[in-house]
């Protein structure tokens, strides 16, 4: 399968929907790398949600003293939720009709109580992981009070039409097929990346599926000491996690046209919203690159 013509896409926002300010890399906060996608015939579609209103006004008792006072510190300002930047782009939040989970880490679907009515899309393993919350990770990657508000679950197994070299799900209900679940587990149980083609043709939001760009540019696997311990203290699955850092790597080396990046780096993000930083050539994957959290 090769990428289709990039005319076909459609329009993608890149939102930064948290501050995490106790992890840095060469001195910049981590974000939380989340997509608006519009789409003429299912709204506007969130891929990700980064942290809400509610986590940004109180995030001790939303999120909890650890992550917010000892791992994350994240920025208590509001108009980073991804509703505020929706508005402020002047769209209707309530367009948005569809949410694509890449998992459900609390970073990640902090903002799912601000849209009550979209729809959720996730994998299979990754609802039943979050539902059940089996084991010491489980019960603090995972938090209830984020879909207290009882949202619409629409859950997928890793069936379809393989897409470069991924066992991509297809068909995700009331979505065009230009966007795509693509399982790359490992992070967590069925953690995922979610394929969009726009208007420049194919982008990966690739999750926490890497940290470290390295991991999945050039020949061969490098991760900075600092992040590679961090990755190990979150993952669930580490031989899934690096089979599926080898595919990625093969993804890139075959169609560097397709753009890959993670949920947390912020060289990646500034480079997708065309504002590189002049220390972005330390994420691109060159050897002497030192990236490491600071």
């Amino acid at each position: 399968m090769t990428a289709p013509a990039a005319a076909s896409g459609y329009r993608v926002h890149h939102l930064n929907c948290a501050c995490i300010q106790r992890l840095r890399i060469h001195g910049r906060q981590l974000a939380c790398h989340c997509l608006l996608v519009e789409t003429p015939s299912a709204g506007l579609v969130l891929v990700d949600t980064g942290l809400g209103t509610p986590d940004l006004v109180d995030p001790a008792e939303r999120l909890g003293l650890m992550f917010t006072y000892v791992y994350a510190k994240p920025k208590r300002d509001p108009s980073l939720a991804a509703v505020n930047q929706i508005r402020a782009l002047g769209f209707d939040p309530r367009d948005v009709r569809h949410i694509v989970m890449t998992h459900m880490d609390l970073d990640h679907v902090g903002g799912l109580s601000d849209f009550p009515h979209a729809t959720v899309h996730l994998h299979k393993l990754e609802f039943d992981a979050a539902m059940q919350r089996r084991g010491f990770k489980a019960k603090h990657r995972y938090l209830p009070k984020m879909w207290a508000h009882m949202p619409r679950f629409a859950t997928y197994s890793e069936e379809g039409e393989p897409w470069m070299g991924f066992e991509a799900v297809r068909g995700l209900a009331g979505l065009p097929p230009e966007i795509l679940l693509v399982p790359l587990f490992g992070h967590t149980l069925g953690h995922c990346g979610v394929a969009v083609r726009d208007t420049r043709g194919w982008l990966l939001h690739a999750g926490d599926a890497y940290f470290d760009p390295r991991e999945v540019n050039g020949p061969q696997r490098h991760c900075a000491f600092q992040v590679g311990l961090f990755q190990a203290m979150v993952q669930t699955r580490r031989r899934d996690r690096l089979s599926n850092q080898a595919r990625l790597r093969a993804l890139t080396a075959a169609h560097p046209e397709i753009r890959v990046f993670s949920a947390h780096n912020p060289f990646e993000y500034l480079d997708a919203i065309g504002k590189p930083d002049p220390a972005g050539s330390l994420h691109r994957g060159r050897p002497d690159s030192a990236w490491a959290l600071a």
